[in-house]
């Protein structure tokens, strides 16, 4: 009995700092879009396939499938590809291309996606989100995960991503939120000062993303400023995930 009260009194100081503590209120730090450094990729590539990327690809693919998607679908911030492979595995009737500002993880991208066999339906091009490498009116699906907060001005960006979608085109945009309950804020700066490979952690990764990432009412103002219309917004304790349609 008393084993059971001792349990029951960690699950509860445990839900109550993850989704009672109050979240976390600082002003949000720029950070630098794209990594070169072959060192670096090679700790992202590494951190990549850690259980908690995981779960976070497994969430986005799961929404992505729940929307039907059909045709061509752009991963804009493909990093090392694992996402790319991911939909490939589950949608195996996609098009499907990664895109990245960063050349060495495309090169990452490419190795991975080879290992299994998936070249036939992948693509990889490097590109701005800023000015994306498609025609007006071409892709049918646009995916980014962990880079809105990397990306300079993310105006410019939405209006580039309503520019390549079809008509009825949709977008899911997944990443980290700034106002992230105590819990994941400690967690992440855990990990940053002493989990992750040493050239992530010179450069004060992972917390330095959460800390350059926007809080949801941050995104729903640059939504309204953008030409979309139809958006909604799914927050977690530390994360987001914004779907929508180009009408």
């Amino acid at each position: 009995m008393l084993i059971w009260i001792i349990f029951g009194i960690i699950i509860r100081i445990t839900a109550f700092l993850a989704f009672g503590y109050p979240r976390v209120n600082t002003p949000r730090k720029a950070s630098a879009e794209g990594i070169e450094n072959p060192e670096m990729v090679k700790a992202y590539n590494r951190i990549s396939q850690w259980p908690q990327f995981k779960f976070f690809r497994k969430m986005v693919s799961r929404e992505v499938k729940a929307h039907n998607p059909k045709g061509t679908i752009v991963d804009i911030g493909c990093g090392p590809g694992y996402l790319v492979n991911a939909i490939a595995k589950s949608l195996p009737r996609l098009h499907i291309i990664g895109v990245d500002v960063s050349e060495e993880l495309l090169k990452a991208a490419r190795n991975n996606s080879s290992s299994l066999d998936l070249n036939k339906r992948i693509k990889y091009l490097q590109g701005d989100v800023r000015e994306l490498p498609f025609k007006d009116n071409a892709i049918d699906f646009v995916v980014s995960t962990l880079s809105l907060h990397h990306w300079s001005n993310p105006d410019e960006a939405l209006q580039e991503i309503y520019r390549v979608l079809k008509h009825k085109g949709q977008f899911i945009i997944f990443d980290l939120r700034r106002d992230s309950r105590r819990l994941f804020y400690w967690l992440l700066r855990f990990a940053t000062r002493f989990i992750v490979p040493v050239p992530l952690r010179n450069i004060g990764e992972p917390l330095g993303s959460a800390l350059s990432s926007y809080t949801i009412t941050e995104v729903d103002t640059m939504f309204r400023k953008s030409p979309f219309q139809q958006w909604k917004a799914k927050s977690g304790i530390g994360w987001m995930l914004v779907w929508g349609c180009k009408d």
